[in-house]
């Protein structure tokens, strides 16, 4: 996987209060590739999957999180997926059998996916003590714990190997 795509959260109880604001995202089908290849969203999200590409496709998956198969549909249309539950859904094309990619679901606001450089910033988080998680496609999760102050800011690194 790339490992400049990486996804960095607080590890928060599903309970955690309070519940996100449902959102919205995009996975785009270019190229017979998903992008992005890895997204991270709240529960309640909606995520749309356009199909950009001149060919079929047929998105589904059968992540525990969420199952789903969206049936074939060609270029220029868009069909969606609301995500319920928190956890991380794979998702593939039914037709192009390279074609996959990973939606992370979090019951709290708490999470960045790293820019094209590894940085990444999770924002407001209150102050405390918590367990810091990076997940990567194909890399053993790392973390590490981590103190957040009052209006302050913590640095924490990770070397995924």
């Amino acid at each position: 996987g790339d490992r400049r795509r990486t996804v960095v959260s607080l590890d928060l109880p599903d309970t955690y209060a309070p519940a996100p604001p449902a959102g919205h995202a995009t996975m785009d089908q270019r190229n017979e590739t998903f992008v992005p290849r890895v997204l991270a969203i709240t529960v309640g999200t909606v995520v749309d999957f356009p199909n950009s590409d001149p060919t079929f496709h047929n998105v589904f998956s059968l992540s525990r999180a969420r199952r789903f198969d969206l049936g074939r549909y060609p270029a220029g249309q868009s069909k969606s997926v609301k995500f319920d539950r928190p956890g991380v859904v794979r998702v593939f094309c039914d037709i192009h059998s390279h074609m996959s990619a990973f939606i992370l679901v979090f019951s709290h606001p708490f999470f960045s996916v790293t820019d094209g450089s590894g940085r990444y910033r999770i924002e407001n988080v209150p102050p405390g003590a918590y367990t810091l998680v990076a997940w990567n496609e194909g890399v053993t999760s790392e973390s590490r714990a981590i103190t957040v102050g009052d209006g302050g800011t913590t640095e924490a690194d990770f070397t995924l190997r």
